[in-house]
């Protein structure tokens, strides 16, 4: 392991020296592809020169016990010494953390789509609950959220709905929340005060660059309609709104949120790149008979992942065995103690498969 830390820290020091040389800044495409890497190795670096540091201090105060003799400064090396000696565990598993191999999908913006499953009017409303909840998220992150088609049933519930969140990172935060998601409580048109189950679909996709992906246009076909529902001045009185239909696969599309049909075209293609990319990843995956075993759970979208239980006030995660009794926090937003608990895990697994 400390083989390819000193590596690393050479490589890294390396791309410091080439980012002030004057051809390197003068190419911007270099220097652009040197500042990622640079970025990418930061706080590995950043966690194995403390590291060594706390090596050296250490080694020093050893050296530094065994000349003094004035009772005092010996006191104050070996506090030292222990202060040193008990932060190298943490340093070692957070380095352990840091090698393992990134998802190269982690830093891209995300496409989210959630759908309204079983349990009727009330997986609708719940569906606009968890439209919500990743919107408000993405507030919190300070990412963009930008709607690409909502199905209302005119009651504030969505039938389905598609977005997405542009920010730093958005998929590795976001990428455990595939999956149904259960809620049960009591409806607000249930007279008898009965619990009802319910359930909605999240599927999260990262954004696909068009070279990642190619699409035959000659596999896709357009149609035009005009928008539904909220919209402002142009949105509802052009046919402005695009279904994609990619034949190969059956995949349609609907995006309706923009002005132009150039615009909401763009966003289908998009929605379509991510899911083609989504669907070779699965394929690549069982054909390794791997089953997405590097994250928490399947990620699959027939997997029940979390439960909102209204009425005792909790939610549940069933793939780390995490019960949290805020679901009102939750609910707006406030997401970031089960995300750090799912990743927590997720590393936790990584490692222990590379100790094996």
């Amino acid at each position: 392991m400390f083989d390819k830390l000193e590596d690393i820290l050479r490589r890294y020091e390396d791309i410091t020296m080439e980012l002030n040389n004057p051809e390197v800044i003068s190419d911007q495409n270099r220097f652009r592809a040197l500042m990622k890497e640079q970025k990418n190795l930061e706080a590995l670096v950043e966690c194995y020169r403390e590291y060594k540091k706390c090596k050296e201090t250490i080694e020093e105060s050893l050296l530094l016990l065994e000349e003094e003799s004035d009772p005092e400064m010996k006191e104050m090396l070996k506090e030292e010494l222990s202060d040193a000696k008990s932060m190298i565990p943490s340093y070692e598993e957070k380095l352990k953390i840091l090698l393992l191999p990134k998802d190269p999908n982690d830093d891209k913006n995300v496409i989210v789509e959630i759908r309204a499953g079983v349990g009727g009017d009330e997986a609708a409303l719940f569906a606009a609950d968890m439209y919500r909840v990743y919107t408000r998220y993405a507030e919190r992150q300070n990412w963009r959220v930008e709607t690409m088609s909502v199905e209302d049933i005119g009651i504030g519930g969505i039938k389905a709905v598609s977005f997405m969140i542009k920010g730093a990172g958005a998929y590795s935060r976001l990428k455990f929340e595939s999956g149904v998601h259960r809620v049960q409580r009591i409806p607000a048109t249930e007279s008898g005060g009965r619990i009802h189950t319910s359930a909605i679909t999240v599927a999260i996709m990262p954004e696909v660059e068009d070279v990642e992906v190619e699409i035959d246009m000659n596999d896709c076909k357009f149609d035009v309609f005009r928008a539904s529902g909220n919209g402002g001045q142009c949105v509802n009185t052009t046919d402005s709104a695009v279904r994609l239909t990619h034949f190969p696969t059956g995949i349609v599309i609907s995006c309706q949120d923009e002005k132009s049909q150039q615009q909401n075209k763009a966003k289908a293609l998009k929605v379509l790149r991510a899911k083609l990319y989504e669907m070779e990843q699965a394929k690549q995956h069982e054909d390794a008979a791997e089953l997405r075993r590097s994250q928490v759970g399947s990620g699959d979208r027939s997997e029940k992942i979390r439960t909102y239980n209204f009425h005792q006030g909790r939610v549940t995660d069933h793939r780390i065995n995490l019960t949290l009794y805020k679901i009102d926090q939750i609910m707006d937003g406030d997401i970031d103690e089960i995300i750090d608990s799912l990743i927590a895990a997720d590393q936790a697994e990584k490692l222990s498969t590379m100790e094996k």
